[in-house]
């Protein structure tokens, strides 16, 4: 299993249990979120976005949140993981 299919798998997990997450634990899986996307997205070749509809910005949103609810947490985290496997996707496509 590679590193991005077991993160992926991290943040389906954590997503399931999000009630049960610290603040920490939730800042800390959507900035690592936010870096394998960007660096996904550079390796695929895809330019960033500063567009208001770019999961990158929504994600750093969330993660200045202090204040989510458990159903936020798993949306944010199932978000985070649906980009990862697509872009994971187009790279193993790309090989």
């Amino acid at each position: 299993m590679s590193l991005t299919t077991q993160f992926i798998a991290e943040l389906i997990r954590a997503a399931n249990e999000a009630d049960r997450l610290t603040p920490f634990e939730v800042k800390r899986l959507i900035n690592r979120s936010i870096a394998a996307i960007r660096d996904m997205r550079e390796e695929i070749g895809i330019p960033s976005s500063n567009r208001a509809k770019d999961v990158v910005i929504d994600l750093q949103a969330a993660a200045r949140a202090d204040s989510l609810s458990a159903a936020e947490i798993r949306d944010t985290l199932i978000d985070a993981a649906d980009v990862i496997r697509t872009l994971k996707i187009l790279l193993d496509g790309k090989e």
